[in-house]
């Protein structure tokens, strides 16, 4: 164990930098396939931060890094030229194993912490034409095993990228702190960016999304049948054993490929009540907007300047002296300190009734508080404990208000989801809650309209519904009387079927 943190000794020792420079130069040459360095070649190439050391500080510290095992040293015969040279010491150097596995650790640490989440567009592309190329491959007579391991090794690769970026954008899109240290100018550009990248890839995201879980939906019949192929493929390749071992080499093939499909299919389906992680994404790209835009509210508000607390009272004893009277001038004392009920702190206990929050302190019975508030920090009286109010009754008012919502809505998606083409016109009267649900419809279908004179039919997100949109003519008008008003435009054949499984 202390071997293995000897390794890591160059990076926090005193001439860390040096020795950091030193190992940049072993871990170029052994990208380059070379395998060992005299002290003047890493004199010569290596990068140094300050200044250019002797010979003599590289072979002490070469020498430093061989006894922490991140180099190995072997004697330099080459050179000989003389018996003074050949019983002068001189060594060759090259990485040792565990210096490499070191250098690849930091290599990836540092790519790591460096790495910007991006929002691919071109994985979704790839995506969608890898599923339908294993579509063309699962439906052939004579299935090519090797092809189908190739376009599901690809596959895989191409979603482990983009839901590995599409975790790291979810986890800190705002870039809070570099827009606190940006310039004003550089940050209006930044934002006009960001808002184009966003949407570009939400529209991209909601298009691709509905194609992409219509080909995994038509694979899943003959899924497993494939990737038990592909699983006897890869056994092949097992170490020996009898043939127990080859089963259970077998089995986790065929369950690693499994997990890997149930992953993909996750991330364009609903799992029971949870949304799918495309949504989850799409949602969170959405909420990445009004978190820039505070941000740089936040950013203007600290160049506006300090708040000078005299200069404040300054100029509002100017406008008390400006008051006409006494009433008015208690009307600006209340708008300036907030004088208003401080109910919420629900400290009087023993009081029965309950003040709405809108009572004028003046109007209100006194607030009695316990010494022991002031003297202890704390206010709890002692005696029985207050009474636990009882909120039944709220609850089930609640229940019931939320039994009623869900009942209209279900009326409205009843009426709307009929499975028979109707046009626009004939809709009538919409309440509320049926115009809500036409809305959300009527959204999802033009998001995949590609122009105003083209027919659309696609699946709702949420995989309960089927749209089909037609437009009819360009002079045909339809209207639709709401309580928030006329709901109108230009008419249009709708039909809206709901699937049988809901995805």
């Amino acid at each position: 164990m202390s071997e293995s943190a000897d390794l890591f000794r160059h990076v926090s020792a005193e001439k860390a930098a040096l020795y950091r420079s030193i190992m940049d130069v072993f871990a170029l040459a052994k990208r380059q396939y070379r395998l060992q360095l005299r002290p003047d070649e890493v004199l010569a190439e290596a990068r140094w931060p300050d200044h250019v050391p002797r010979i003599e500080e590289i072979n002490a510290a070469l020498a430093q890094l061989v006894e922490w095992g991140n180099l190995e040293s072997h004697p330099d015969t080459a050179r000989v030229s003389s018996l003074g040279d050949f019983y002068r010491a001189r060594f060759l150097y090259r990485l040792s194993q565990g210096g490499e596995a070191v250098e690849t650790a930091l290599t990836v640490f540092v790519q790591t912490l460096h790495r910007r989440a991006e929002l691919q567009t071109v994985a979704l592309e790839d995506i969608a034409n890898r599923l339908q190329a294993l579509k063309v491959l699962g439906d052939a007579s004579e299935p090519d095993v090797a092809k189908i391991h190739e376009t599901l090794r690809d596959l895989v690769s191409v979603f482990e990228s983009l839901a590995e970026n599409a975790q790291a954008f979810m986890a800190g899109v705002a870039r809070s702190v570099e827009l606190q240290q940006a310039e004003a100018s550089a940050v209006a550009s930044y934002k006009r960016r960001l808002i184009d990248y966003l949407e570009r890839f939400i529209g991209d995201l909601v298009r691709r999304s509905d194609a992409i879980a219509r080909l995994i939906h038509s694979l899943e019949a003959g899924m497993d049948a494939m990737l038990q192929r592909v699983a006897e493929r890869e056994a092949r390749d097992a170490a020996p054993g009898d043939a127990h071992e080859r089963a259970v080499s077998l089995a986790q093939y065929r369950q690693a490929w499994q997990e890997r499909w149930a992953g993909l299919r996750g991330w364009f389906f609903r799992t029971g009540h949870e949304a799918s992680q495309a949504e989850l994404l799409r949602t969170r790209a959405r909420a990445a907007i009004p978190q820039l835009l505070g941000a740089i509210s936040a950013l203007n508000e600290r160049r506006s300047g300090r708040s000078d607390r005299s200069a404040d009272f300054r100029v509002l004893a100017g406008w008390f002296a400006e008051c006409a009277d006494d009433r008015e001038a208690h009307r600006l004392a209340r708008a300036a300190f907030a004088i208003n009920s401080a109910r919420h702190f629900s400290l009087d206990t023993d009081s029965d009734g309950e003040l709405p929050s809108s009572t004028r302190w003046a109007d209100a019975p006194p607030l009695r508080i316990h010494p022991r508030l002031r003297e202890y920090g704390e206010a709890a009286p002692r005696g029985p404990l207050p009474r636990v109010k009882d909120r039944s009754e709220a609850r089930a008012q609640l229940a019931r208000e939320l039994a009623e919502e869900w009942s209209q809505v279900e009326a409205a998606r009843l009426r709307l989801a009929t499975g028979r083409p109707m046009r626009l016109s004939e809709l009538g009267d919409l309440d509320t809650p049926a115009f809500g649900v036409f809305l959300g419809l009527l959204g999802e279908a033009l998001t995949e309209q590609t122009g105003p004179e083209a027919s659309v039919e696609r699946q709702t997100s949420d995989g309960l519904f089927r749209i089909r949109l037609t437009p009819l003519a360009a002079d045909s008008r339809a209207s639709i009387n709401t309580s928030l008003g006329v709901f109108s435009g230009r008419d249009h054949l709708i039909t809206v079927t709901p699937t049988r499984d809901g995805g």
